[in-house]
């Protein structure tokens, strides 16, 4: 583009086209389908917790879903029908409604009888109390080809399980009180102090585990004066919970001989074992036991993925303990529900960003594809089993659910 001397005008040049009309652009904004989440009151365990609280239910509801709760499911942690629908919440005595929602949320696994009300599609987010399930439980729904996924092995980004994690935080504190509360003489315990006075030696606390149960349960056990015990075959755990304690610790690996002995003497067990996938390993065997002190008790934190010692069985917050060789046994799967309104903050909190995410995903299948975190806690995926130890539990077949999503199931 020259002028008439040949010279190139670069300023026409730059602003040529600059006021011709162009045409218009818009930005198309991908929406998100509505899912409805439903709530539904908890009916067994002794279960004080509600799965969302009102305030996590306001930032669902920002997002366009529609949450569904029976009336009553928060009554036990103070947070009442009024709070619920003032937040956005539907609020219903229904719970055939509750569990036709897209995505229902329980801190139990539903009954067998609420199993009925499920249908094909669905997603199910509860824990998963191996003690609790059973091999009809199992067929029964995997015949409603339900989307199931369990809370204790959902993952996060750097490979912890938050809920795991935050529930731990709050039962390693909570049984250290409980058991000073059982060494009782009217709780049939040894009628001793946990942290013992002038002159009178305190009591032994064993805790078999150094994960986070185990790590608040020392710092709560040591703040009541008591002596403890650390058994964990992780080094790095043992290392990592004396940094954190601040002071040097009495720790050992599970060695056999070694733990039945320190088992004779002691007057609190705790057995704080969590397992990946499956079952946790028994570390402390009847025989053990029964060598045990008149009077001595066993919290066994791990008795929701089995339990990690062998005289364990389940037991509820209405009946929390029984006697066993002499020996007091406390086997409450959902100890933090002794402090429900805490807990159930606490799991909301991370349940809700959970939520959030799945419902703003284009897909099911996409969302785990693309989250390994959530695909570690599917457990069973439209009629199929992917749980690798249910599966050996009851004879039936296992599908890793990595090899359906790459297959396009």
């Amino acid at each position: 583009m020259a002028d008439n001397e040949g010279k190139y005008n670069f300023s026409k040049f730059f602003t040529e086209g600059q006021y011709v009309t162009q045409s218009e652009k818009l930005e198309v904004k991908e929406t998100s389908k509505n899912m409805s989440i439903g709530i539904p009151k908890e009916m067994i365990l002794s279960e004080n917790r509600v799965a969302l609280v009102p305030n996590s239910i306001r930032s669902l509801i920002g997002h366009e879903h529609t949450i569904l709760v029976e009336s009553g499911a928060g009554t036990k942690s103070n947070f009442t029908d009024f709070h619920y629908s003032e937040a956005g919440a539907q609020v219903s005595n229904s719970r055939k409604k509750i569990f036709g929602s897209d995505i229902i949320v329980k801190i139990t696994p539903p009954t067998i009888e609420e199993l009925d009300y499920l249908k094909p599609g669905q997603t199910l987010i509860t824990p998963l109390h191996l003690p609790y399930i059973t091999e009809e439980y199992v067929k029964k729904l995997l015949k409603k080809k339900v989307n199931a996924i369990a809370m204790e092995y959902l993952q996060a980004e750097d490979g912890s399980y938050p809920i795991v994690r935050i529930m731990s935080e709050i039962a390693g504190m909570s049984i250290i009180h409980t058991a000073a509360e059982l060494l009782g003489v009217q709780n049939n315990g040894r009628g001793v102090l946990l942290g013992g006075v002038s002159g009178v030696p305190p009591s032994k606390v064993l805790i078999l585990g150094a994960g986070v149960v185990g790590e608040f349960a020392t710092k709560a056990a040591l703040g009541l004066g008591a002596s403890v015990r650390i058994f964990d075959n992780e080094i790095s755990k043992l290392m990592r919970i004396q940094a954190r304690v601040g002071q040097s610790l009495h720790t050992s690996t599970f060695n056999p001989v070694y733990l039945a002995y320190q088992l004779t003497s002691a007057d609190v067990v705790i057995g704080a074992i969590h397992s990946d996938s499956g079952r946790t390993p028994i570390y402390v065997t009847e025989e053990m036991v029964q060598k045990m002190k008149p009077g001595a008790v066993i919290i066994d934190v791990s008795i929701d993925q089995g339990g990690c010692i062998e005289t364990s069985r389940m037991t509820t917050l209405d009946k929390p303990t029984f006697i066993k060789h002499d020996v007091v046994h406390y086997c409450v799967p959902n100890i933090p529900s002794k402090v429900p309104r805490t807990a159930s903050v606490a799991i909301s909190n991370i349940i809700t960003g959970i939520l959030i995410k799945m419902c703003n995903a284009n897909s099911f299948d996409g969302l785990l594809y693309n989250d390994k975190g959530i695909r570690h806690g599917v457990y069973a995926y439209k009629g199929l089993l992917t749980n690798q130890y249910l599966a050996k539990q009851f004879g039936c077949k296992y599908t890793d659910i990595n090899l359906l999503l790459t297959s396009g199931y």
